[in-house]
């Protein structure tokens, strides 16, 4: 059954899982940590998009966050390619980093 459609008006509430292509690792040591973190609060505050919690594991991550007035897609494009060229870059790989997982607004 094919998912329901995202609700992205700016402004919702949304719980955002990432997960790592083929549950493989997005991060593998602080440096990767600190990256990610930094990328994230930056990437918030350029398209006013309120952070209120997340939690950075080695092969996912959960994000509570409200959308700015972008919407959802346009943060998480910033977030997500950025850090993977950072990621890819890095460790001499290529490639997809991440598969999204799921989006939910509350």
């Amino acid at each position: 059954m094919p998912r329901q459609a995202r609700l992205d008006a700016p402004g919702t509430l949304h719980h955002v899982i990432i997960r790592g292509l083929e549950r493989g690792m997005i991060v593998r040591d602080d440096t990767d940590r600190d990256a990610f973190v930094a990328r994230l609060g930056d990437v918030a505050q350029a398209t006013r998009t309120a952070i209120y919690a997340w939690a950075l594991l080695p092969n996912h991550a959960h994000l509570l966050l409200r959308s700015g007035p972008g919407g959802l897609p346009r943060f998480m494009r910033r977030l997500l390619t950025g850090y993977a060229i950072t990621f890819n870059r890095r460790h001499k790989r290529v490639g997809y980093l991440f598969q999204m997982q799921n989006a939910r607004p509350l």
